[in-house]
Order: C-alpha cells, then sequence, then structure tokens
C-alpha cells in the first residue's frame, strides 16, 4: 500500500467522524423513527407524537444548562437534585398561588446553581467534585422539606401539565422556546462568545481579561434554573411531588444529549440544536425498548453504548 493510498485512508476516516459527530444525531433519529414505523404499532399517531414530546420536554430543558457547563469546560451533576428540590418547594408553597410556588422553586434551583458556581469560579475546585456534592446535598435537603410522595391539586398546575395550544402541549412550547433563546444566547451574544472562549481555554480566557468567574457563576445559575423549570413542568405532568425519585439519574440523560449532539466534553463548544436532537434520540430509544417489552435496565445500557461511541468519535476527531 502506497502511502498517497495510507493518506486517502486516513483523509476519509477523518471525513466519516467529523460527518458522524456533526449528523450522526440526526441520522440516528431518523433511524429509529423508521425501526418505529415500520416495526412498533401505532407509533404513526398524533397521540404518541404528542406523548413523546411531552416526555421529553425535561430531558431537553435540563440538557440545555448542561450544554453550556459542558462548553465552559465544566460538568453539572446536581440537575437531577435540583429537580428533586424544585418539586419539594413547589409543593410546600403552592397554597400561596401557582405563579408564587414557581418562583420559589425556580429561585431554590439558582441559589444551588449559585452555590456550583461559586466553588467553582472562587475556590478553584473541580465542577465533578462540586456539583457531586450538591448532588447529594440538594436531594437530601428535598427529602427533608417533603419527606414523601404528595399529590398536585392545583388548577394552574394541571393547565400547565395538560393544557395545549393548537394542539401542541404547553410543556413543548415551553422546551422550544427555551432552546431558541439559550441557542440565541450561545450565538449572538457576547456572554456565548465569552463562555466559548473560556470552555476553549480558561488560562487565555483569564490573560486576555475576560470576566471568567462571572461567566461560570452564571453558567451553573442559569443550569440551576432549567433544571428547576423542568422539575416544575414534571410535577405539573405528574399531578404529584416525589423528591424520591423526580430526576434520578437525569444527569446521565442529560450529559448524553449533550455529547451525542456534538458538544465536546473538553468544552469550547456548544451544539444547542444538536443537543436537542439528542433528547429526542434519548428519548425514542427509551421508547422503543419499552414498547418492545425490554427491561428498563437496557436503557441504561444502550444509553452508556451510545456515550462511550459519541465520546470516541469526538476523541479521534480530535487528534487531527
Amino acid at each position: 500500500m502506497t502511502e498517497l493510498t495510507l493518506r486517502r485512508s486516513e483523509l476519509d476516516r477523518a471525513r466519516v467522524l467529523r460527518l458522524l459527530q456533526d449528523y450522526g444525531v440526526y441520522a440516528g433519529v431518523a433511524v429509529l423513527i423508521l425501526v418505529n414505523v415500520v416495526l412498533t404499532p401505532n407509533f404513526v399517531s398524533g397521540e404518541n407524537f404528542r406523548t413523546q414530546a411531552v416526555q421529553v420536554a425535561p430531558v431537553m430543558i435540563v440538557a440545555l444548562g448542561m450544554a453550556l457547563a459542558i462548553g465552559s469546560q465544566g460538568i453539572d451533576l446536581s440537575v437531577g437534585s435540583v429537580m428533586a428540590l424544585s418539586t419539594s418547594l413547589l409543593s410546600l408553597y403552592l397554597g400561596y398561588g401557582p405563579w408564587i410556588a414557581v418562583l420559589v422553586a425556580v429561585i431554590g434551583g439558582m441559589v444551588i446553581g449559585l452555590a456550583n458556581g461559586s466553588l467553582i469560579a472562587f475556590i478553584g475546585v473541580q465542577p465533578i467534585v462540586a456539583t457531586l456534592a450538591l448532588m447529594v446535598a440538594g436531594r437530601g435537603l428535598a427529602l427533608v422539606l417533603l419527606p414523601q410522595l404528595k399529590d398536585v391539586r392545583d388548577p394552574g398546575m394541571a393547565t400547565l401539565g395538560s393544557g395545549s395550544v393548537l394542539g401542541i402541549p404547553y410543556l413543548v412550547l415551553i422546551a422550544v422556546a427555551l432552546a431558541i433563546a439559550v441557542a440565541f444566547v450561545v450565538r449572538r451574544t457576547t456572554f456565548g462568545r465569552q463562555l466559548l472562549a473560556i470552555g476553549d481555554s480558561r488560562p487565555a480566557a483569564q490573560l486576555a481579561g475576560l470576566p471568567v468567574r462571572r461567566v461560570l457563576i452564571i453558567v451553573y445559575v442559569v443550569s440551576g434554573a432549567l433544571a428547576a423549570v423542568a422539575g416544575v413542568i414534571a410535577t405539573a405532568r405528574l399531578t404529584a411531588s416525589d423528591p424520591t425519585s423526580l430526576g434520578t439519574l437525569m444527569e446521565l440523560s442529560a450529559i448524553t444529549a449533550v455529547v451525542v449532539g456534538g458538544t465536546p466534553l473538553s468544552g469550547g463548544r456548544v451544539r444547542i440544536g444538536g443537543t436537542v436532537a439528542g433528547a429526542v434520540l434519548i428519548q425514542l430509544l427509551t421508547a422503543t425498548l419499552i414498547k418492545h417489552d425490554l427491561p428498563p435496565s437496557w436503557t441504561q445500557i444502550a444509553q452508556a453504548v451510545v456515550i462511550v461511541a459519541a465520546v470516541y468519535a469526538a476523541r479521534e476527531r480530535g487528534k487531527r
């Protein structure tokens, strides 16, 4: 084999890996849809599409905040616990009205995010350690505030959980609106450019005079707020507050959606469109396994395989 042939082979491999990282998530969604159309009874129905969209909304919202954290060369493992804390606060303050309860729940998520960001930006704790600590503390606080499941009986929350506009559920509209807003911030604002610069090289960003600490704190506050919003809409959909189980393993789903969507764990890049597609991929994968009577544990195994494949593709691309 000549040197020219070897070089062409390497170029072809690099091109395939680049296409896999950039567009693999969209191809995966298309393949899963095709498989379900052929093999899954009643998959092509308005009710099924509505169900899938409603179920993916919380994952999508949490993944948006996770994408910002990963883009800054960090990670947020506390998102599931923030969802649990938000459902506890929502239930406790619902007597003051749904809007007050939602506001308190979101503020609770922001406080957790502020704690994460402060530990990372000012004390220098590694993101995985800081957010792991808040993951444990947040879930514990949620259970202290609300030790057991509690029904949520409020007309406003019922409307949020089951209402729609032109057949599109409110939960889906909220998720889409937040995705558009986050995409705009990342692509079109100074904050977004600063975030990507910090993720690409934090020392270089500091030397350039960028407000590294402020940006990192905002990133984790936003991540906490988005996780709290996800907890609120999940509670509205389920009509119950359950801090014991709500948000469990949500960090895994969010990280999977972000990484599969093309945002590298090394930071410096955020792909919101890919993150949304990644969340849809995870939901379709879960639904496919459930509809074909496979146990839930297979979903976790499948997610792990998808993560390894996505990280491998990103690693191979980074070598070139």
